[in-house]
């Protein structure tokens, strides 16, 4: 998926999201269709000299909500069951920690505290789906696995945009 550079407003949009200010954002890594942010390309090391490994950060809230009750009901569990019994499902998920840590090195910041290490469990295990869907929404279809199965799974979906609903109804 093409990133698009973050405008002034992509930073507002995403710290009012966040509900704080946001930091370091390279990019917009996906769009609502609304054009509102869902999905951030961070800096691999903060400006306060913090490493941050989520090199890509959900932010539209109504996402986070609906992979935060995914996450509840314990699925990581059944996608680390898969993960261990599928050969083709490692090799898949090996690849898309692969192309996270190739996406990363392409911002030029190298981070040792870092190094190896992407999101969400990668390669080996399932940890934050928050993460893995939104490298998934940045990449496209196909490139990460798991973020892939827990988009399909979770009640949000990009195609139809539920910014204002949610800002409303959380106002």
């Amino acid at each position: 998926m093409p990133l698009s550079p973050a405008t002034p407003q992509d930073i507002e949009t995403v710290s009012n999201q966040l509900g704080r200010p946001a930091r370091d954002i390279v990019a917009i890594a996906a769009r609502c269709v609304c054009g509102n942010p869902i999905v951030v390309q961070t800096k691999p090391r903060l400006g306060n000299g913090e490493p941050f490994p989520t090199t890509y950060y959900l932010t539209l809230p109504a996402a986070t909500a609906a992979i935060s009750t995914l996450e509840a009901t314990q699925v990581m569990k059944k996608y680390e069951q898969m993960l261990a019994e599928d050969a083709e499902l490692q090799a898949a998920y090996q690849r898309a920690h692969e192309a996270f840590l190739a996406d990363r090195a392409a911002l030029g910041d190298a981070v040792p505290e870092i190094d190896g290490i992407s999101a969400g469990g990668m390669p080996t295990r399932v940890k934050c789906l928050h993460a893995l869907a939104g490298h998934a929404l940045a990449a496209g279809p196909g490139v990460n696995p798991i973020g892939d199965l827990a988009l399909e799974a979770c009640s949000w979906k990009q195609s139809r945009c539920e910014c204002v609903n949610y800002e409303l109804k959380n106002a």
